[in-house]
């Protein structure tokens, strides 16, 4: 019924079928606790109500106490409205007027009952040629000697490269090292404490924690002048008191020259880390730093070797209340470190610094770029009882529920933030007022609450009222508060003499217990325990607020707060127990577009929809249109302006300004695609990708490689095997010729004729 029925209807919708509704089931005796329970009560103030003097509930719809006899006069039933006090329009330019408007409208005037809500809308716009302020922060420690070179002469450079950005431009310069006291300082002779340099045979200047070198100004010369005067010192330790400096260039308004009507950009240089709050403790420093400006008559930091180190949180309230955009330029070694401050510092950013410092001006302007071209809504002063939710309009005309940030901008862009106000519960104090801003902007929208939560009958009551059975009680709103101890719709019991009992108007309808069984029946009013876990109140003792939803075992999740058996979420939550987030900015994808367009954001977590998508933005997808396609539509927005990307708006946000029309494909193999040179109305997009090597080419050279390697390994072979015959028969002829030969018959010869002897021959 909730999400699709207005308030009143809701409870129309309940008395039809139940006799009850919001107003009357609570149980509330004063108008105060009605006008609490929901902005659809209101209270009759009118001392006889009801038909023939009938009793019925005070606290009921309007229409409802209007039908039982109440007269409008006797009525209370504050409405919620906003009005716009002051609604000045944007400007286009801020070169040619001296009063710029950025955001728009600039004072609104709120009233808000509990539990209503009402919408307006910011609009914000960032104008052309507006006045840029930099100060150049640099780390003058002996490491840095390198970089101080270069800078001396990047300074008309610089301010060359901004000049394309502003007409406008003011530049100063500022520098530190650290605590001028041990252990940060050499502090062990007098010549060391003169010259740091002095152990390691050379000379710098004196330590120091900050010195504002150079006041904001429009002389680009005298910036290069001072940077030239300027030479390296020496400390002890690593770490460098960047912060230190960070915080007096910040708050030192008048002294460094911060106008306020312009874009403060201060750009620290360091290629060290930089010690936080507490680490001054070393140096038995204890006593915190206040925030606030302490250059004497030399421009020097004088609180040095007094004041602690700032934390970050003092740092980014005052870069909020000053408008201050900080740049970190640091080296490889120390960009993790700088990137973690950046996160939790908003209006920050990290940019990577060469070795000498030879790429700041580029660092410089990409991190100007980055900041213009994104727009974030801040909050100063907002009560806790108020709940604020925000949905963004950015430049495709898509409402992004959650957002309060717009990215991809460019100057001159418009947009805009529809923002709810909702009250939670009523604070203390009749009026506040609090801001919304731009990160980094001046202008801002000042909103003015004042919070409906008393009644005016209340201004009339009657202590020690005849009405109140002589005097027991303050006749209040058409209704007798007792004195303690008495009870009664006129205070006409005593509860000394009355001991709790089964009193039917103490039990509800449908029920089995006198109140609930949480409470005692006293002169036929129910008056609720005690609880450890919490409040119970009700007119039969029936509601509390410790019986609600929880998640992982926090009650409303931390969320939100438990009243009567159902969870009232925070801004920025929802939920039976509070547990989702309204939060959209953490399923923004790195181009600008939600879930990447290929999911939907639930709880701020993207459930991817595409197919084959996935990723914390649903930014991986192999089976998606590839990155050719994606520029296609981008040259289709930007160069002819037609396509999908102009229908929706989408151009500026999703194109990054990363095409380039040129007249012919050039031979880099990395050009995917090109516009063709057609001037006709239907200009194609020619697939331009360099061409393949011929295929026959690429054949014969592959068989005559292969041929070439075997022929070449044949020849390799028949000369090692030459090589190794020639080897063997030198060998052979060498043993040949130390060889001895000596005469001898053969054993194993045997001649050709054999002679015989006749034994038996004598002679004869």
């Amino acid at each position: 019924i909730h999400k699709h029925l207005p308030g009143d209807k809701i409870c129309r919708f309940i008395t039809f079928f139940t006799g009850s509704n919001v107003c009357t089931s609570r149980g509330v005796t004063t108008c105060k606790e009605c006008l609490a329970v929901d902005p659809s009560c209101a209270w009759c103030s009118q001392e006889e109500l009801g038909i023939k003097g009938s009793g019925v509930s005070r606290c009921d719809l309007k229409e409802n106490l209007i039908k039982e006899g109440c007269n409008t006069a006797a009525l209370e039933f504050p409405s919620s409205s906003v009005t716009i006090v002051q609604d000045d329009p944007l400007s286009d330019k801020a070169s040619g007027t001296d009063d710029v408007t950025q955001v728009r409208p600039q004072k609104l005037h709120m009233e808000l009952r509990s539990g209503a809500s009402k919408r307006f809308t910011v609009t914000v716009r960032q104008v052309e040629d507006y006045p840029v302020d930099l100060y150049y922060l640099m780390d003058l420690s002996y490491s840095m000697e390198n970089d101080l070179e270069r800078l001396r002469t990047l300074g008309s450079e610089l301010a060359s490269t901004m000049r394309k950005t502003t007409s406008n431009l003011r530049m100063g310069f500022g520098a530190f090292v650290d605590k001028t006291t041990s252990p940060y300082m050499y502090m062990y002779s007098p010549e060391v404490i003169a010259n740091p340099c002095y152990p390691i045979g050379t000379t710098c200047q004196a330590q120091f924690g900050f010195k504002n070198v150079l006041s904001l100004t429009d002389q680009v010369a005298r910036f290069t002048e001072e940077v030239k005067k300027q030479t390296v010192s020496r400390n002890r330790d690593a770490p460098e008191g960047g912060l230190d400096a960070v915080m007096q260039a910040i708050v030192c308004k008048e002294k460094i020259g911060w106008r306020p009507d312009a874009s403060h950009l201060l750009v620290l240089t360091t290629d060290a880390k930089t010690h936080t709050a507490l680490d001054a403790r070393f140096a038995g420093i204890v006593q915190p730093n206040d925030g606030q400006c302490y250059l004497d008559s030399n421009n020097l930091y004088n609180k040095s070797a007094v004041l602690d180190y700032p934390s970050l949180g003092l740092i980014m309230d005052k870069m909020t209340e000053n408008n201050i955009n900080l740049v970190f330029a640091v080296t490889s070694y120390v960009v993790p470190l700088y990137k973690e401050y950046s996160q939790l510092i908003p209006g920050s950013t990290v940019g990577l610094l060469s070795d000498d410092s030879g790429n700041v001006i580029q660092l410089i302007e990409e991190a100007y770029q980055k900041i213009r071209s994104k727009v974030v809504l801040e909050l100063v002063g907002v009560p806790d009882e108020l709940n604020l939710s925000f949905n963004a309009t950015c430049l495709n005309g898509e409402v992004i529920p959650g957002l309060k940030s717009c990215s991809g901008l460019k100057i001159g862009d418009t947009v805009s933030f529809s923002v709810e106000a909702q009250l939670r519960a009523c604070p203390q104090d009749k009026t506040r007022t609090f801001t919304i801003k731009p990160l980094g902007f001046k202008d801002s929208l000042e909103i003015t609450v004042d919070f409906a939560c008393g009644c005016d009958c209340e201004a009339k009551s009657v202590p020690n009222s005849p009405v109140c059975s002589s005097g027991n009680g303050t006749f209040e709103c058409g209704v007798c508060q007792c004195h303690e101890g008495r009870m009664g719709p006129r205070c006409e019991c005593s509860m000394e003499d009355y001991s709790p009992s089964e009193d039917n108007s103490c039990v509800p309808k449908g029920g089995s217990s006198a109140c609930s069984g949480r409470g005692d029946c006293l002169c036929g009013q129910c008056s609720c325990h005690a609880n450890d876990f919490g409040q119970v109140w009700g007119k039969y003792c029936e509601c509390d607020d410790f019986n609600c939803l929880r998640f992982k075992g926090a009650l409303c999740s931390d969320h939100g707060r438990c009243n009567c058996g159902f969870c009232q979420c925070d801004a920025g939550w929802t939920g039976d127990s509070c547990d989702c987030s309204t939060r959209t900015d953490t399923c923004m994808s790195s181009i600008g577009l939600l879930c990447s367009g290929r999911g939907n954001c639930e709880c701020g977590v993207c459930q991817c929809t595409q197919p084959g998508a996935y990723g914390s933005t649903c930014e991986k997808c192999p089976t998606c249109p590839d990155s050719c396609t994606i520029k296609k539509e981008c040259v289709e927005c930007q160069h002819f302006k037609r396509g999908r990307y102009t229908t929706d708006d989408s151009c500026n946000r999703i194109c990054k300004n990363e095409i380039r029309v040129v007249d012919e494909l050039g031979e880099s193999s990395s050009v995917m695609t090109a516009l063709s040179r057609s001037h006709s109305p239907d200009c194609a997009f020619l697939k331009a990708c360099p061409e393949g090597p011929d295929i026959l080419l690429v054949l014969l050279g592959v068989v005559g490689a292969i041929l070439l390697l075997g022929l070449v390994g044949l020849l390799i072979w028949k000369l090692m095997v030459t090589i190794h015959d020639r080897r063997e028969f030198a060998k052979f002829e060498e043993e040949k010729a130390k060889a001895k030969w000596d005469t001898a018959n053969n054993p194993l010869y045997v001649g050709a004729t054999s002679t015989f002897t006749n034994v038996a021959y004598r002679g004869n």
